[in-house]
């Protein structure tokens, strides 16, 4: 879901979503593993950009946000997309989804690409991403969202060689 920032509805996975393990002093870990920064993007809006290197199949980090049905994650999508055009939401399970909307965590500005260098995988319930190949230092970190909301009603922006031109 790129010009919205939208997440896809993907694969489900039957967990609910643990809470990241406690780093020593009661901080929660941060769940990035590889740099990353948000800056303007070529695709759309804003983008997640690797700081450094990242080698193939690595976990470069995760999304973390609010914890919600996914009933209660289409109404937030209808009103956020009617309000702001910018959706946030990833499902993890057939009956739970991350509102991402409030979250820090950078990749969650991954847009969409038909030709994408990362992949959104569910695990226990969490949204976790790796790299698909060797991602250069200053790529930006995209990602095929899948099914979306837009039901091919939305011009995909990615530039891709074999672009398939809507989303």
């Amino acid at each position: 879901m790129p010009t919205l920032h939208t997440r896809p509805l993907a694969p489900p996975i039957a967990a609910e979503a643990p809470a990241v393990p406690a780093a020593p002093g009661g901080r929660p870990r941060d769940p990035q593993r590889h740099p990353v920064e948000v800056r303007p993007s070529a695709i759309d809006g804003l983008g997640a950009f690797a700081l450094a290197p990242i080698p193939a199949r690595a976990k470069i980090g995760e999304v973390r946000g609010e914890p919600v049905s996914i009933a209660e994650a289409e109404r937030r999508a209808r009103a956020a997309e009617r309000a702001t055009g910018r959706i946030m939401m990833i499902a993890v399970s057939q009956r739970r989804a991350i509102d991402a909307t409030h979250s820090q965590d950078p990749l969650r500005y991954a847009n969409h690409s038909c030709a994408p260098n990362v992949v959104l995988r569910t695990e226990q319930g969490r949204a976790a991403f790796y790299a698909l190949r060797d991602i250069d230092a200053g790529e930006e970190l995209t990602l095929r969202y899948g099914e979306t909301h837009h039901a091919g009603r939305l011009a995909c922006r990615c530039g891709a060689p074999r672009c398939a031109g809507r989303l």
